[in-house]
C-alpha cells in the first residue's frame, strides 16, 4: 500500500499535507480500496471552519455513504472542483489529482493526533 512519508493520517483514512499555514487533505489508498469505485464527492463548503474531527462532507460509492473529516483544524480555503465531474480522480490518484480540500490552519491547529505513515501502517495491521 502506497503511504507517502511526506503526509499525516487520520483514524478515520484522511490524509493531510501540512505546508506552512495551510494544509491539503484527502482520503488514503486505504480507504480507497474499502469504498470501491467513487460515484461523488461532497466536498466542504469553502470558508466553512471546522476542527479536527468534525464531519466537513461526505463520499459516495457503489458500497456505501461515508463522511469526511477534518483532519486538522482550520478553515476551508479551496475545494477540488475537478472532483464534481470526475469524482474518480479519488481512485485514480487519491494523493495527487483527487485531492478534496485546501486548510487554512487556525491559530489552535494541532498536529497531536495525526499519525506518520509507520504509525499509520501500524494502525492499518492492527484493524485486521
Amino acid at each position: 500500500m502506497n503511504l507517502p512519508d511526506n503526509l499525516k493520517y487520520t483514524k478515520s483514512h484522511e490524509w493531510v499535507l501540512i505546508e506552512g499555514e495551510s494544509a491539503t487533505m484527502g482520503i488514503t489508498e486505504f480507504a480507497v480500496e474499502q469504498l470501491g469505485d467513487i460515484t461523488l464527492v461532497e466536498c466542504p463548503q469553502v470558508g466553512d471552519s471546522a476542527n479536527a474531527g468534525d464531519a466537513v462532507g461526505t463520499i459516495e460509492s457503489v458500497k456505501a455513504v461515508s463522511d469526511l473529516y477534518c483532519p486538522i483544524a482550520g478553515e476551508i480555503a479551496a475545494i477540488n472542483d475537478a472532483l464534481e465531474d470526475e469524482p474518480e480522480k479519488v481512485n485514480n490518484d487519491c494523493y495527487g489529482t483527487g485531492w478534496i480540500a485546501k486548510i487554512t490552519l487556525s491559530d489552535d491547529a494541532s498536529e497531536e493526533t495525526l499519525m506518520d505513515a509507520s504509525t499509520y501502517e501500524e494502525y492499518l495491521d492492527s484493524l485486521d
